[in-house]
């Protein structure tokens, strides 16, 4: 029904406008049961809808975020927006969501459009070293969370990054591997130019070191094209392209930690196409666990990022700064990574 307003629903219901409100806003702490059920039961009867830019306006927070990811079209960043709607809906937020392609750009183009419908809190999803392109929204008062990636130096204040640690995920995974006997081993990745990426391949070499294998020694795959040819969405073709190029050399590895699961998809493609089987043959790793890692087969080893406890802490971040607790300078929120380890990986062959 159109034109409803509170003042009907607190007619219908036999309470103020001031319960309903309330109620709406989530103080429902001293109201009793029976009211609240009676406000509830109006409220969907007359198909009441609260004006969110007028709710705005009095409580001066955000009643919808906004989320930017590169691309949906890899589950882990669907994964992203469905807990943080989630989070988000407990509190009577809603989420409008964008995709970047990781193109700064395209970044800070969603950030003016979002600011300019009056939404003042943002998750964004850039790894990248530096977010200046974003810089001015910042200074004007945006709350801006950035995920999948740590505190910079040249980070302001406001900024709240959250994270799994990506370093500690890299070694996890670098220890299973070498606890294999894995000796000549490769690293598969587009450009290693993004915070999280650089943190997950330094932890993995550290790893690696201890035991006693060299930088030098460590295959890495950026590949010569990897900057301009695959994205998110092309992140399994990445995997299939690079492990074909690995597999086809004079010395191949025995084991390919790929940068994540989808990437690691497409290693394990190539690796049954060079006819080698997936653990016994070649190990295959991968890094998120999205929903694919449990059901692909082999069923893929990986690093399990606590997906629902980042999201919900990014929203919170967004929702409650708390700046008056905050110690000066940007903050990481950092959460421990899993290695999991599944049928993908086994022993090197002979």
């Amino acid at each position: 029904m159109a034109g409803i307003t509170i003042l009907d629903v607190a007619r219908a219901a036999g309470v103020s406008t001031s319960t309903v409100s309330n109620l709406l806003n989530g103080r429902t702490g001293r109201m009793l049961p029976e009211t609240r059920e009676r406000v509830e039961s109006t409220i969907r009867e007359l198909g009441y809808r609260p004006n969110r830019a007028a709710r705005q306006l009095r409580t001066g927070k955000p009643q919808v975020i906004g989320l930017v990811v590169p691309s949906v079209g890899n589950p882990y960043w669907g994964a992203l927006a469905r807990h943080l709607e989630a989070a988000a809906l407990t509190e009577g937020y809603h989420v409008l969501l964008c995709n970047s392609e990781r193109d700064p750009d395209r970044e800070r183009q969603y950030v003016d459009e979002l600011v300019s419908d009056g939404i003042r809190g943002i998750v964004l999803c850039s790894s990248l070293p530096s977010l200046e392109h974003v810089a001015g929204p910042l200074e004007d008062g945006l709350r801006l969370v950035a995920f999948d990636r740590t505190a910079q130096a040249d980070d302001p204040s406001s900024l709240v990054n959250v994270s799994v640690d990506n370093s500690i995920g890299g070694e996890l995974m670098g220890d299973h591997l070498v606890g294999l006997g894995h000796r000549r081993v490769a690293f598969v990745s587009g450009a290693i130019r993004s915070v999280n990426r650089t943190e997950r391949f330094q932890g993995f070499l550290r790893a690696l070191e201890r035991a006693g294998i060299a930088r030098p020694d460590v295959v890495t795959w950026p590949g010569s094209s990897a900057d301009s040819t695959f994205g998110d969405v092309e992140a399994a073709e990445l995997g299939r392209v690079a492990a074909t190029e690995l597999l086809a050399g004079p010395n191949p590895p025995s084991a390919i930690f790929a940068v994540n699961d989808m990437t690691a998809i497409g290693v394990c493609r190539a690796v049954r196409d060079a006819g080698f089987e997936v653990g016994p043959d070649i190990s295959v790793a991968g890094f998120d666990d999205i929903v694919l890692a449990e059901l692909y087969s082999p069923r893929l080893t990986t690093v399990r990022q606590p997906m629902k406890e980042m999201a919900t802490a990014a929203f919170q971040a967004l929702h409650d700064p708390g700046d008056g607790d905050r110690l000066p300078g940007a903050t990481s929120l950092l959460f421990r990574p899993e290695l999991v380890v599944r049928d993908s990986t086994a022993p090197p062959p002979g």
